[in-house]
């Protein structure tokens, strides 16, 4: 035997590496890897998405079962940041101006109770914290905290009578008024002669939209928020400004926030009214309040701005 002529063959065996769905693999008479389809791997993929899809839809499936049979409401606008009159018999409705409203359920209302008192002369003319221009025969009226252009119910407490009108200005400026009425608007309820009578006042929501339910369709009202917004305490009224001044000196001691403020009463004088704090909530407003009351300060009111 020539050894010249003697040749072995060996088979080198390729290695194989994993490969998501598919087989890579190491050529070592090529030097290069090559890539073939791994039908078991691919089919083990396929059955797991499968098995993931199904289990997705039954979860989902599920869970809308466990929401209950509420029934479809159909609305003529979205409910979203409305709102709606509890379930039970609908309180009574006014139309103002072709539009209709309704008092706010109490979680949303605002009810008050308190002495009423009107104006006229020489405020008839001049220009409310609405930017409108007052006038004494239109029916309207002006409130410390409520937000301005909020229509609002109020009842003479004496005889029953009740008036409909928006809110346009701020006042009455003193403690113990809760709401100063137009001329026009007191002589409505009666209580022109009187000049401060007792009353309650309701905020009232307009109508926005109707909403289907089971017993028939229900108002959609407009969402209102009396609690939240900018507040401030009036602690004095001066019509000497020194006096202001000396008095929001001594405030600035404990409070960030102290201000002068100018202002033309109902006898034509020239006043100088002191705020101190600035609250984003009536409720701190009020907390504030009494704390100047026990400081002192007997007169001071919580006023929106």
């Amino acid at each position: 035997m020539h050894l010249a002529n003697f040749s072995v063959s060996v088979t080198i065996p390729t290695l194989k590496r994993a490969s998501c769905g598919r087989t890579r693999w190491f050529d070592y008479k090529s030097g290069q890897d090559v890539i073939r389809a791994d039908n078991r791997s691919t089919n083990r993929i396929r059955q797991m998405r499968k098995t993931l899809l199904f289990c997705a839809v039954s979860i989902v499936l599920f869970l809308a079962g466990c929401a209950g049979e509420k029934p479809r409401l159909k609305t003529e606008l979205p409910p979203t940041g409305k709102v709606v009159p509890l379930p039970g018999e609908l309180p009574k409705s006014y139309v103002v101006n072709g539009e209709r409203y309704y008092p706010l359920p109490d979680a949303a209302g605002y009810v008050e109770s308190g002495k009423a008192s009107w104006y006229g002369h020489p405020f008839h003319g001049r220009r409310t914290s609405s930017g409108e221009i007052y006038d004494m025969h239109g029916i309207t009226a002006a409130h410390k905290t409520l937000p301005l252009h909020t229509v609002v119910k109020v009842t003479n407490l004496s005889n029953g009578k009740h008036i409909i009108l928006p809110i346009n200005d701020r006042g009455p400026f003193i403690k113990g008024r809760i709401i100063d009425l137009s001329y026009a608007a007191a002589r409505e309820i009666d209580m022109i002669g009187p000049g401060v009578t007792d009353v309650s006042v309701v905020a009232l929501a307009k109508e926005v939209g109707r909403i289907q339910e089971k017993d028939g369709t229900k108002p959609i009202l407009e969402s209102q928020d009396f609690q939240t917004g900018e507040f401030t305490i009036q602690v004095g009224s001066f019509e000497i400004r020194e006096n202001a001044v000396r008095l929001a000196d001594r405030l600035k001691v404990v409070y960030k926030e102290v201000n002068i403020s100018p202002y033309v009463d109902g006898k034509n004088r020239n006043l100088h009214r002191v705020h101190v704090s600035l609250s984003r909530t009536l409720e701190e407003a009020r907390a504030t309040q009494k704390q100047l009351e026990e400081m002192g300060f007997k007169d001071a009111f919580v006023l929106r701005n």
